[in-house]
């Protein structure tokens, strides 16, 4: 049965790091893809040039992911703390509303990146569990970004970042996943830094090798409708 999935990333390349070859595993099952990302870059903290060159990895990696329709929000990147819950809110809630998804993934809230922490709490406030089922959606996953989920261990005193209770196996999707990470130039780190392709691969082999496959992706499973 055909599925609709919601793919939110606070950043280009968030969704590709997180749950890029999750996402090509559902396309290749023929689900329907969206995705909907909440910040831009700007001037003057970026060039002009430079925002245009982001802008393009995203129409790219769009067409590599077969998603037909997407959402490019507005809000500042690396100032989402200083904008408004409510705001975020009320976009996050026309996208989903919009969609309906069945399935949401979702940046992940225990993140060291501010932006991340205020997309997963904007959205959680919108998909609280008496509105989910209003809305189509009946299952919510968080996702890790490298570079951001693993770099926050230590600053949630006793509090895990990232405790993966969802695993699934990417193996076939995980090549054309690193090469879509690839085309986001402005983005991807070189080898060793966490976003380098090494480490998005030596993390996908970890992940697999908890559950016994090649590669996976791991996720969070913060609420499920059934």
């Amino acid at each position: 049965m055909k599925r609709k999935i919601l793919a939110i990333a606070a950043h280009p390349d968030d969704e590709t790091l997180g749950c890029g070859a999750t996402l090509l595993k559902h396309r290749a099952s023929g689900d329907e893809l969206t995705w909907v990302i909440v910040t831009r870059a700007y001037v003057p903290k970026w060039s002009s040039d430079l925002i245009s060159k982001k802008a393009e990895e995203v129409r790219k990696a769009a067409k590599a992911y077969g998603i037909k329709k997407y959402f490019h929000l507005s809000f500042p990147a690396a100032r989402l703390d200083r904008v408004p819950q409510s705001e975020l809110m009320d976009e996050l809630k026309k996208v989903i509303t919009n969609i309906r998804p069945d399935t949401i993934y979702l940046v992940n809230g225990a993140d060291v990146h501010s932006d991340h922490q205020a997309v997963f709490r904007a959205a959680m406030s919108v998909l609280k569990p008496f509105y989910m089922l209003k809305m189509g959606v009946r299952r919510v996953l968080c996702y890790e970004t490298m570079s951001s989920t693993e770099a926050a261990a230590m600053a949630l005193e006793k509090t895990k970042a990232f405790d993966p209770t969802v695993f699934n196996d990417v193996s076939p999707y995980l090549l054309k996943k690193l090469k879509i990470l690839a085309m986001y130039r402005t983005e991807t780190q070189p080898n060793p830094m966490p976003r380098g392709a090494e480490a998005v691969k030596a993390l996908a082999r970890l992940r697999g090798a908890t559950v016994g496959v090649k590669y996976a992706e791991a996720f969070v499973l913060i609420r499920e409708l059934l």
